[in-house]
């Protein structure tokens, strides 16, 4: 079906956030998605209400209107009986938004979210959401550099997006006339780990099966993640430093790996093992290619977890053998993962060969819920020795001579880390992190 706008089914519509808009909040902006317009602002007051006094805990909490002319038809403004759909959108924000302060730390003192819809056109309270999130920050930030709390209380960052079914087919970030004719109508909102705060799903029309829903998440969950670069953009030099990284997972159970990665991605985003990140078994490296069997492994974490997830497949080319051990050369001796085998094999293979000339390759994918997946190689040219020499590293480091005439093995992680195959492709991957996440 084709969109009113020309968007793709799974496309959200751009998203601008003006931070201090309002120069009297404590906290605030302007959130454009679309031709939705809001104004959120955060205001902080001392004290909290009656059921948590004493008891040393801050409040979030919100408040949202539509304004008049917002919806091009006057709308009559709220008076003692307040519209009932607004009083379920505010509750929806508070509950959302409370989601990302850790309150022990917010003290006595309670933050109010206004959010007052300048014009409509769908997603009134999924652009609140993430508008007010912006705005709480920019008042925490206020809050900390006053000296009136200690640590930084933003334990999440939070956003949302709406989808829907529309003529059967399921859509990303609706509008107003997509709204309007939904047979199946949801809002998300997530954290930047990529779990649900709220998923409200609802078959208005039809009910909705669970490869609509599937999809419908996955929609949201790449939507999500661009509303929280532009959350971030907007903050940038204004308290970004208080906004916790996004999640990735490592599709590796080789903690060398993991640790190179860690030190390599350090303060781009936060690493987590696929473990942590609930994917159990291993996935089977099928693939023939290094880059085939990194897509196999990222994509698969991806689908279980639903993060973005970063998986590699790297190993020894040795020009003499037509590039063994390759794609086997964690498992070249049979077993899996047994080092000593693996180089005693490639040794003795190697004996009364004069060509020496050999390289690792590393293939680097990161999938991406809702998008294509990525892929960066690197690669470190080297000559194989014919025994092994230092103790560090793993795999067939010491085997590797490196042009500055020692080993992996010889070198500091540091050193390594600077001229590796896995850093090199990490470098690439930093550049597309920084864009998508």
């Amino acid at each position: 079906m084709k969109r009113a706008d020309g968007r793709a089914p799974g496309q959200a519509r751009p998203c601008v956030i003006e931070p201090d808009f309002m120069k009297t909040a404590d906290g605030s902006c302007l959130i454009t998605v679309g031709n939705t317009r809001v104004i959120c602002t955060a205001s902080v007051e001392e004290g909290v209400p009656a059921f948590l006094r004493g008891q040393g805990r801050g409040w979030v909490t919100a408040e949202y209107a539509m304004l008049p002319a917002s919806t091009g038809r006057r709308k009559a403004r709220d008076g003692i009986h307040r519209d009932g759909r607004g009083v379920e959108i505010q509750r929806l924000i508070g509950r959302s938004l409370r989601q990302a302060v850790d309150m022990a730390l917010l003290g006595e003192r309670t933050v109010t979210l206004d959010c007052d819809v300048l014009q409509a056109d769908g997603g009134t309270r999924t652009a609140s959401i993430t508008g007010a999130y912006v705005a709480l920050l920019l008042a925490v930030q206020k809050l900390l550099a006053n000296g009136l709390i200690a640590k930084n209380p933003i334990a999440e960052q939070v956003a949302a997006i709406s989808a829907g079914i529309v003529n059967d087919t399921p859509m990303l970030d609706l509008c107003y006339t997509e709204d309007s004719a939904a047979q199946t109508d949801m809002n998300l909102v997530l954290n930047q780990r990529g779990a649900f705060i709220e998923l409200q799903g609802t078959g208005e029309g039809r009910a909705f099966t669970r490869r609509e829903l599937d999809i419908l998440t996955e929609y949201g969950r790449a939507g999500v993640r661009g509303l929280m670069r532009a959350q971030r953009e907007a903050l940038r030099g204004r308290g970004a430093c208080l906004t916790p990284p996004p999640r990735l997972a490592i599709a590796t159970g080789n903690d060398h790996k993991l640790k190179e990665l860690r030190t390599i991605m350090g303060g781009l985003c936060e690493l987590v093992t696929m473990r942590e990140a609930g994917f159990e078994g291993d996935v089977e490296e099928t693939g023939e290619t290094f880059e085939a069997n990194a897509i196999l492994k990222a994509e698969a974490v991806c689908r279980a977890t639903g993060l973005p997830a970063l998986a590699d497949d790297s190993g020894l080319a040795v020009a003499a053998l037509g590039g063994e051990p390759g794609v086997r050369s964690a498992r070249y001796a049979g077993g899996h993962g047994d080092d000593g085998a693996n180089n005693r094999l490639l040794v003795s293979r190697m004996q009364g060969v004069d060509d020496r000339r050999c390289k690792f390759v590393c293939a680097m994918a990161l999938a991406l819920p809702g998008a294509e997946t990525r892929v960066a190689l690197g690669e470190a040219e080297g000559e194989l020795l014919a025994e092994p020499r230092g103790e560090g590293g793993f795999g067939y480091d010491p085997l590797f001579l490196y042009a500055t005439g020692r080993t992996f093995a010889e070198m500091g992680e540091a050193q390594k880390n600077e001229v590796s195959h896995r850093a090199r492709a990490a470098a690439e991957m930093r550049k597309v992190l920084s864009e998508v996440l």
